[in-house]
């Protein structure tokens, strides 16, 4: 079965972050619907964030933010397994999580 991939887009930190269709329909659906129709924020953010940290619970788990506005930050979870990457969810944010900074602009 081939996966109906939405998007892959390169990060700075050299590896590239999919998601399926059906995962996007998910996230806007159910778990953050104030996302729906912002594919293209999404991946600006993962292609030119202006912070990247790593989870302080799972050291696979990349936290990509990018400033909206003044004090709203979207951000995108992604994992990398294997040397690949998928995003987990993505949210508008007026916090930056703690974690280790692993890449700032």
């Amino acid at each position: 079965m081939v996966e109906d991939i939405l998007f892959a887009v390169s990060t700075p930190l050299g590896f590239s972050v999919r998601i399926t269709r059906t995962l996007w329909e998910l996230i806007v659906t159910i778990k953050h619907p104030v996302m729906h129709g912002r594919t293209v924020d999404v991946q600006d953010t993962l292609r030119t964030p202006d912070e990247i940290r790593q989870s302080r619970s799972d050291p696979a788990v990349f936290l990509f933010y990018r400033l909206e506005c003044s004090g709203r930050w979207i951000c995108v979870v992604a994992k990398r397994l294997n040397g690949d990457g998928f995003l987990i969810t993505t949210y508008p944010t007026d916090t930056i999580k703690e974690g280790e900074r692993v890449w700032s602009k």
